[in-house]
């Protein structure tokens, strides 16, 4: 029998590699996406058929985590076996202009998805993976940072965040759900949003590299992250789901690399000199900074095998050779239009 799995967030980029994952391994995949007057499907574009065409397996429903009736009657009435919350307002830096708005989708909106769970379990069983965060970890009680490190988050998403774990763990409890927290780190992937750091870096420089733009201005050039690739990190969320017991569990590479590396690295790639290009801007620095996180995912690799596959290198490699070719594009486009 065909499992059915319902994702959250599914048109950002841990949607879109999630749902490549679970259509190879042959399930029927729903996504919440809220409406809106422009589409904002670009990522799975290419996984998404006629709904109506014999064959699909992609379906799209208009949702919203801050809905509780729209979200309970869309649990209720596909009966997923796989829950998978990756919705959320997820920039960190974002979530101090707009803390409301953050908690009310990142904390209440997992209260939401977890309460339509436990009716649905009354019926049938459902499995549900809750998006945690390595920023929750915030300012570091030790290095690295393990399942069972203290949380002492540092900014509304963090704790909108911790929220959302704790709520997790106790509907499992409670309630008997098998419901499990990826404590997941920085993971980064040519589909990451361009207002995150990494992916700013890389839209930015290859702008720079083919004439389109003269500078970058980022925030803290110092703050210290551990980066993995997306793609390796969507399977580690499945595996998860596959456990006879619910758990949670750190993803992560086990390495630690700053913005200031990311950033020379990229450059270096593209033969560019950062102190000609590259200017520090007060207004992107966080009101209470998370300077350094390294996870310990020992745990994933024990029960299920789980470990990174793509290197720090090979991942900004990655994503500057997919920026280049759109900065290639736009300049041609842009040289049409002027000539």
């Amino acid at each position: 029998m065909t499992r059915r799995a319902l994702i959250t967030g599914i048109t950002g980029q841990d949607g879109a590699y999630l749902s490549e994952l679970l259509l190879a391994k042959g399930y029927e995949v729903h996504g919440v996406v809220r409406r809106a007057s422009t589409f904002n499907t670009g990522r799975i574009q290419h996984l998404y058929r006629d709904p109506h065409e014999a064959g699909t397996r992609l379906f799209l429903h208009y949702g919203d985590l801050t809905d509780g009736t729209s979200l309970s009657n869309l649990i209720l009435t596909l009966e997923p076996d796989e829950i998978y919350n990756l919705g959320a307002q997820s920039h960190v830096r974002v979530s101090f202009d707009q803390p409301l708005f953050t908690v009310d989708v990142d904390a209440l909106g997992t209260l939401r998805i977890l309460e339509a769970a436990r009716q649905l379990q009354q019926r049938r069983p459902v499995r549900i993976y809750q998006a945690s965060s390595s920023e929750m970890f915030g300012k570091v009680r030790e290095v690295p940072q393990r399942e069972a490190t203290p949380f002492h988050p540092r900014s509304p998403y963090a704790c909108a965040k911790v929220f959302s774990f704790y709520q997790t763990v106790n509907y499992r409890e409670a309630y008997g759900l098998h419901a499990s927290n990826g404590i997941l780190f920085n993971h980064e992937s040519p589909l990451r949003g361009e207002t995150f750091v990494t992916r700013k870096i890389t839209r930015g420089a290859t702008r720079i590299r083919e004439g389109l733009q003269d500078k970058l201005y980022l925030g803290n050039l110092d703050a210290k992250r551990d980066w993995g690739y997306a793609k390796d990190y969507v399977e580690a969320m499945w595996l998860m789901l596959q456990q006879d017991e619910p758990d949670d569990y750190v993803i992560a590479t086990g390495q630690t690399h700053s913005v200031r590396e990311f950033l020379e690295l990229t450059f270096e790639h593209l033969a560019l000199k950062v102190e000609k290009h590259v200017e520090v801007d007060s207004r992107y620095f966080r009101p209470s900074e998370v300077d350094l996180l390294l996870g310990d995912a020992g745990k994933a690799r024990e029960r299920f095998g789980w470990r990174a596959e793509t290197s720090f290198p090979e991942l900004v490699k990655l994503m500057v050779e997919s920026d280049w070719a759109l900065a290639r594009e736009e300049r041609v486009l842009t040289s049409h239009r002027g000539g």
